[in-house]
């Protein structure tokens, strides 16, 4: 009894100590220009904890009374490109990095000398695509808007007197996937890392990095959320030297983070995990950097229980918009059989599974289709599971075959909308948003304009989470699912759709009521079509781990799949990417999804950029028109495991399955039958997959660009000794691919793992890749 009691009063003071310090690694904040607002309990679980905080002398601190927001002003345009936020808690002061705002001003002009335009507005990627919020003034025949905007690449239209429009004073323009084209503006310098740092080597308590390319001024090294001391990170020319604290020693996982950076430039960041003090050399299956997932839609992936079976008795709705009796008992059979384990897969992510209604339903736009809730995102429950996807029980087994063979279960939660027959809708309407706006019209998909209120559809209503009642009720439900299955996590629907207030207060009840009294760590990944800059809005502390990289995923996708589309312009997307959400980021990165055209359907030539995918869906019947389709599709598999992030596999993309837009990109898994082109693809996944899960390089190393051209990229992972480089030929014939290696691979000898022969002299090598092919090459 007395060793009970202990035990209590130790798992209290854990407890209470994790409120009182930072939960997990604090993320590096990006600074805006001027004036940035912080919310301390996205680092903090206990405001009330905190003694005071403290920043560099050109940024001036205004702390709150509730302690709960910080707001930081620039009174100095000589801020480092990083600096310290130091928050004392209890005598203890625990560090948060501030990256100096990039963004640049933008002067955008339209002549209009005799002011025949009554308004020009502006609409694009950099503004949800609301020409409201950029709005041109007229001054001396001009009409004239200021945006301040990050590097990179914004599609966007003009909006003169009403008309959408493309900008006649820019040449440069990119499909919009409806059909036609948007213009496309490019702002600042193209994203690159010099100098470039890489760990290559340690005793285990000792690590050393070497900065290459360029040199660097100053850096920071972490451990854990601390500012390591200076008698333990020393720097002598493009060395630096660190030794690991010896607190490390007491906790059995830590984490090392090395940042630098010079006058011009920030370099890549490292992250190096620690092990009871020392480095990590063998992966550890419980870092979220080890997940490869795949997304089973799970009523067109396999019919494991056919007395389920319950297909909506209605003329109206089309085969392809109803359900054809995939279900939990079929996603479990396929766990059995180590068809996720033949895979490399670790972790699933399962569709929404609460119940969706008994009948069809009419699509608001034209043409007014009528499907039924097959796919799961009409809830009419928040707890109930779908009879013809299973039962308590079967939801039971699924997790638990899971975790018994090492792998992770996401269950994908809608908490943007309800359905009309919802019983939150039924008894509470007033927890929703008004369907009528002010003007008469009605907001329904009025995605940007409407972001936080609009409807998916006249039966979905839009929960207001400006209503904290509203809030508690749904972040509840989701904790319900965590405890009640065992789940690991989340895959979250139509993000920018929500309040940021309620990932808050969702992201704080999992800590509160799991993570901190069970020591589990939850993944979870949200949904958001936008800038990298709005994506990356919900991945922090307080909120997310990570979203689906859908930037990156479309510049892969027109890469891989059009010969003309250049490699340089994909890796400075891939670089983009590092400057938003850093260089060991958890974003997602697809091979495809549910509401996109499947890739092979571009790649084969089957579709063009310039379709109207959803019209398509039903109007062509789409299949592989070209088998170099497959080839592309596994040079973009290889390319999801290489970079980093978390490789996530759309259900049937593993062989090549084609499709237009939904409904057609979501036709029945196939298990049997498949052509020998598909079983190569497949055996081939499989094979890119198994690279990863065995790669340290892959799973905790820094990036480098060994080479970009045209048609050929070679992309290289370091971690210590542990190397592994991919390369990419998309050339129509065989091509000699030739890279020179950094000085620190000198003694590391390479094989190849796909049967291309490499000839090397020095830091040089050579290899001859087939036409559209890849290889990987890893450490003998």
């Amino acid at each position: 009894m007395l060793k009970r009691i202990i035990f209590i009063v130790i798992a209290i003071a854990l407890k209470n100590n994790s409120y009182s310090q930072p939960y997990g690694l604090i993320k590096p904040i990006q600074l805006e220009m001027g004036n940035t607002t912080i919310n301390l309990q996205d680092l903090v679980m206990d405001v009330n904890t905190i003694d005071s905080v403290q920043a560099a002398s050109t940024l001036r601190c205004n702390l709150s009374k509730d302690k709960k927001t910080l707001n930081l002003f620039s009174v100095s345009n000589k801020l480092p490109e990083i600096s310290e936020l130091k928050i004392w808690i209890k005598g203890q002061h625990y560090s948060c990095l501030l990256l100096k705002s990039k963004k640049e001003n933008k002067v955008v002009q339209i002549t209009d000398t005799a002011q025949k335009f009554k308004s020009v507005k502006m609409a694009g990627d950099f503004n949800g695509w609301n020409p409201i919020k950029n709005e041109f003034k007229f001054n001396k025949g001009r009409w004239i808007s200021v945006l301040q905007l990050n590097p990179g690449s914004y599609a966007y239209q003009l909006v003169i007197d009403g008309k959408w429009t493309l900008d006649r004073t820019n040449k440069d323009s990119v499909p919009n996937g409806s059909g036609g084209y948007n213009s496309l503006m490019k702002i600042g310098k193209p994203a690159q890392f010099f100098p470039h740092i890489t760990p290559t080597s340690t005793d285990g308590t000792k690590i050393t990095v070497v900065v290459d390319k360029q040199k660097i001024d100053s850096c920071i090294v972490l451990w854990e959320n601390t500012i390591l001391d200076t008698n333990l990170v020393k720097r002598k020319g493009k060395i630096i030297t660190i030794n690991i604290p010896e607190a490390a020693s007491k906790q059995k996982k830590s984490t090392i983070r090395v940042y630098a950076w010079n006058r011009l430039a920030m370099a890549n960041d490292l992250l190096i995990p620690i092990a009871s003090g020392k480095v990590q050399l063998q992966i550890d299956r419980t870092d979220f950097q080890n997940m490869i997932m795949y997304f089973a839609l799970v009523d067109r992936f396999n019919n494991g229980n056919s007395s389920n079976d319950a297909p909506i008795k209605d003329k109206d709705i089309a085969k392809a918009a109803n359900y054809q009796g995939g279900d939990l008992a079929g996603i479990t059979a396929k766990i059995k059989d180590g068809y996720f384990d033949r895979l490399g897969i670790n972790t699933i992510w399962v569709s929404p599974i609460v119940q969706n209604p008994e009948i069809g339903y009419v699509e608001y736009p034209e043409p007014h289709r009528k499907y039924s809730g097959y796919h799961g995102y009409w809830p009419i429950s928040s707890t109930k599971i779908d009879h013809r996807f299973g039962t308590d029980a079967e939801m039971k087994e699924l997790v638990k075959e899971a975790h018994l063979r090492g792998m992770r279960v996401l269950i994908d939660f809608v908490s943007n909308h309800i359905h009309e027959e919802h019983p939150i809708y039924k008894n509470h309407k007033d927890w929703t948003t008004p369907i009528d706006l002010p003007d008469g019209k009605k907001n329904i998909r009025i995605w940007d304009e409407h972001r936080l209120t609009t409807w998916f559809d006249t039966f979905l209503p839009d929960l207001d989470y400006t209503k904290p009642q509203v809030i508690n009720a749904i972040t509840d439900s989701a904790v319900w699912w965590i405890k009640t299955y065992d789940l690991d996590g989340f895959r979250h629907d139509a993000t920018k759709h929500v309040s940021e207030v309620f990932w808050r207060e969702l992201t704080r009840k999992l800590k509160q009521n799991i993570e901190i009294p069970t020591g589990k760590k939850l993944y979870q990944i949200g949904e958001t079509f936008g800038t990298r800059e709005l994506i990356g809005s919900y991945v922090n502390n307080g909120e997310q781990d990570a979203q689906f990289d859908f930037n990156t995923y479309f510049d892969a996708r027109n890469t891989f799949s059009d010969s003309t589309t250049s490699f340089k312009s994909l890796a400075q997307s891939v670089n983009y990417s590092f400057l938003y959400y850093g260089s060991h980021h958890l974003m997602g990165n697809i091979s495809g999804n549910h509401d996109l055209a499947r890739f092979i359907s571009y790649a084969s030539g089957a579709m063009s950029f310039t379709d109207d995918d959803r019209k398509t869906a039903w109007t062509k019947n789409i299949k592989v028109e070209n088998p170099i389709g497959y080839k592309r599709l596994l040079q973009l598999q290889a390319f999801n495991m290489t970079i980093p992030g978390i490789p996530i596999i759309y259900y049937a993309d593993e062989y090549g399955m084609p499709g237009a837009g939904d409904p057609d990109n979501r036709r029945f898994m196939q298990f049997d039958g498949l052509s020998i082109n598909e079983k190569n693809t497949l055996e081939t996944t499989q094979k890119i997959a198994a690279i990863r899960r065995k790669s340290l390089a892959m799973n905790y190393g820094e990036t480098n660009f060994l080479l970009t051209t045209d048609k050929e990229m070679a992309i290289a992972r370091t971690y210590f000794k542990d190397v592994a480089i991919t390369l990419f030929n998309k050339n129509n014939k065989p091509k000699l691919i030739e890279v020179i290696l950094p000085q620190e691979y000198s003694g590391t000898e390479l094989q190849s793992n796909f049967g291309n022969e490499i000839t090397r002299q020095g830091v040089r090598i050579n290899i001859m890749l087939p036409p559209n092919s890849f290889e990987i090459l890893t450490v003998k």
